[in-house]
């Protein structure tokens, strides 16, 4: 299906990104057996938060702006609930207990790699279809985030490797 976005959509959209890996982040904070794996995901959940208040005031700041515009665009919402949720980051009720949450940090390491990996392509799809430079800036900023986030899941999930194997 074609959406098209708004700018006020695009940061709705990457804030329902931003709030899965928050959560996910935290729960995997408080999991963590290896202090630097729990390190990592504590900085994850950290700047996870910086991101949602920083789309926090630029939703803000929009506001204005999107008064006589309709309250609600559905299309936004479906395309979270199809495309997004569960998607790329595990839905809450799978990782709410402490039975279906990862068993060790490195399943949960593999976990947070995959929904960075499914961020990426998601917002590169979103990127090739969008021809909006506002838009666009938003998905793009989100995407060298979550490139971040994968480089230091995975150099993480790298160094425990390589300790448990000496």
């Amino acid at each position: 299906m074609s959406y098209s976005f708004q700018c006020s959509d695009a940061i709705q959209v990457s804030m329902f990104i931003e709030k899965q890996g928050l959560l996910f982040y935290e729960k995997a904070a408080k999991k963590a057996e290896d202090p630097e794996v729990k390190k990592i995901f504590s900085q994850l959940a950290k700047e996870e938060k910086e991101h949602l208040q920083s789309l926090n005031a630029k939703s803000r700041f929009l506001q204005p702006a999107l008064k006589n515009k309709s309250a609600v665009r559905r299309d936004v919402e479906f395309f979270i609930e199809e495309e997004i949720e569960g998607q790329i980051f595990p839905r809450l009720d799978e990782v709410d207990g402490d039975e279906s949450f990862p068993a060790n940090d490195l399943a949960a390491l593999d976990i947070g790699i995959l929904a960075e990996k499914r961020s990426i392509e998601v917002l590169s799809t979103l990127l090739l279809k969008e021809k909006k430079i506002d838009v666009r800036a938003i998905f793009s900023h989100l995407m060298v985030e979550e490139k971040k986030h994968l480089a230091l899941l995975e150099q993480m999930k790298a160094d425990c490797l390589a300790k448990n194997s000496a």
